[in-house]
């Protein structure tokens, strides 16, 4: 499809969001957008995955609102991994970089939550404008006050106001601010970065994080310890942990497989 193109190096995979003029994402390119991030998921040559958009102005506009118009329900059908195919991706344990490129509002913003390190062009500029319009932004509702101050979250949730680059950054919600040339380089950076580290320890950490987002902090011990969460499991019976002991006591760079 078109509107969703996809670049491999390496281990890493790059999807670019291209509908012009806003890339606001209709029903047919959300289900796109899950099919390529489950393929990315279940690829295990695939170890990290760069999520950005086409032009220099929009990131994402969020949910299409001309297709709604044309027929598209709210309530349709997204495809796998809910609108945008990410949020609600099952067990995607891989890491996620957004590199946001110009305006993030809305679903565009609920998007770049779903990921695991969020980076920002300078010009960048975001907003939860569905008040406005009468609905609910309800991915960003959920996630919002758990990842800023309550707050801050429930202002930018109930006026819908634009903040900048700057400002997301200061609450937390960015990882780094870049010039616009320099946004996609530094994203490909850290991608092969984290592409040349331990997948199955990257797996356990996400598994980790989600169970104990919803957890006191010693169930989700209780179940890393009797090994019940299934990327534990899978590492602690691994060639790569037994790698990393024997690079440490070796005096050299480990090399991981990924099982």
């Amino acid at each position: 499809m078109e509107a969703v193109k996809t670049k491999r190096e390496g281990a890493v995979l790059t999807v670019v969001l291209d509908r012009p003029k806003a890339n606001a994402i209709d029903l047919a390119t959300s289900r796109v957008m899950g099919e390529v991030f489950a393929e990315a998921r279940d690829d295990p040559e695939v170890r990290v995955v760069v999520l950005t958009a086409a032009g220099d102005r929009f990131f994402c506009a969020g949910w299409d609102l001309k297709a709604a118009a044309e027929g598209d329900a709210v309530d349709g059908d997204y495809g796998v991994g809910g609108f945008g195919g990410l949020q609600e991706l099952r067990d995607m344990n891989k890491p996620v970089i957004v590199a946001v490129n110009g305006i993030a509002c809305g679903g565009g913003l609920e998007l770049a939550l779903s990921a695991d390190m969020i980076l920002a062009s300078e010009t960048a500029t975001f907003a939860l404008p569905e008040i406005r319009s009468g609905t609910v932004a309800d991915a960003a509702s959920v996630k919002l006050p758990k990842r800023i101050p309550y707050h801050v979250a429930m202002e930018l949730l109930l006026t819908g106001r634009w903040f900048d680059a700057a400002e997301a950054k200061g609450w937390g919600l960015v990882n780094e601010i870049l010039p616009a040339e320099r946004l996609l380089e530094r994203a490909g950076e850290l991608a092969e970065l984290l592409a040349g580290g331990p997948p199955l320890v990257y797996a356990a950490i996400k598994e980790i994080v989600r169970d104990a987002e919803d957890s006191k902090f010693q169930d989700t011990m209780n179940r890393i310890t009797k090994r019940q969460l299934r990327s534990v499991d899978v590492l602690y019976g691994s060639e790569d942990n037994l790698e990393g002991a024997r690079a440490f006591a070796e005096k050299r760079d480990p090399v991981w497989k990924g099982r």
